[in-house]
């Protein structure tokens, strides 16, 4: 993928409250969906703790079509084999690991994985394009701040990672405990070049502070398999670009 470079500038990331991480409640919290009056370009008039979906400034994703070079290096990923829940929670693919030692350091700040889950088509475009498939790997510091690693798939070969996650074809709320243990490192591209941006989540309540590092290469996966992701989630699922203000994108090399 064309890297793009322009004069060298910080990023100042901030952090998400950890009131802003947990779930919530989904007896009171309005319902939100993908589609009709409910959708994303409704979602800010739903409910007075999703009003930062339509008044933030800062909001996730949007398009990568410059970026701001630097030679700094700040992210390192830490994943190891794991069991790991897969469930269609009605609105994404979910995969929860199961214990600990899973997480990704950013600037010397460590954060654990939570869940993962899949977006079909992608939520992040680049130079306006669409990928067919995005996985968000969710990470939470020990202080509550939120760390969203994002990878992108296309249509080649078949990807070993995603076919236990695949296998179960899950009707919404229906789970299943992965046999044998996942290395999630092969859900990555081997190219480890991405973007850094500050952003927020993807989906209700939008909160803002959310630390993104989008994977500037797209990774292989058969189109049977890109098929069944989207059969399984059931529609699309990704939110509408958002302006990108007054960000600045960085780009770190491998």
């Amino acid at each position: 993928m064309q890297k793009f470079r322009f004069a060298a500038v910080l990023l100042a990331v901030c952090a998400l409250p950890l009131a802003a991480a947990q779930p919530h409640d989904a007896h009171h919290a309005p319902h939100w969906s993908y589609a009709g009056a409910e959708g994303p370009a409704h979602w800010g008039e739903l409910g007075s703790e999703y009003t930062e979906c339509s008044a933030g400034k800062n909001q996730s994703p949007v398009d990568l079509s410059r970026a701001a070079a630097t030679s700094e290096r700040s992210v390192v990923f830490h994943y190891q084999p794991a069991r790991y829940r897969v469930e269609n929670n009605g609105h994404a693919l979910q995969a929860t690991p199961e214990g600990g030692g899973q997480f990704v350091r950013i600037g010397g700040e460590s954060f654990a994985l939570k869940q993962f889950h899949f977006h079909t088509p992608s939520e992040h475009t680049f130079k306006g394009r669409h990928f067919p498939l995005e996985a968000h790997f969710v990470h939470q510091s020990t202080q509550g701040a939120l760390a969203v690693v994002a990878v992108v798939f296309d249509a080649g070969k078949a990807n070993p990672a995603l076919k236990p996650l695949l296998a179960k074809k899950l009707k919404p709320g229906q789970s299943v405990q992965l046999p044998h243990e996942l290395d999630i490192s092969n859900l990555f591209p081997a190219d480890t070049a991405h973007f850094r941006l500050n952003g927020s989540l993807t989906t209700p309540p939008c909160s803002e502070g959310v630390n993104w590092v989008v994977m500037e290469a797209p990774v292989a996966a058969a189109a049977a398999q890109l098929e069944a992701a989207a059969t399984i989630i059931g529609h699309p699922n990704n939110r509408p670009v958002q302006p990108l203000n007054a960000r600045i994108v960085i780009e770190e090399a491998q």
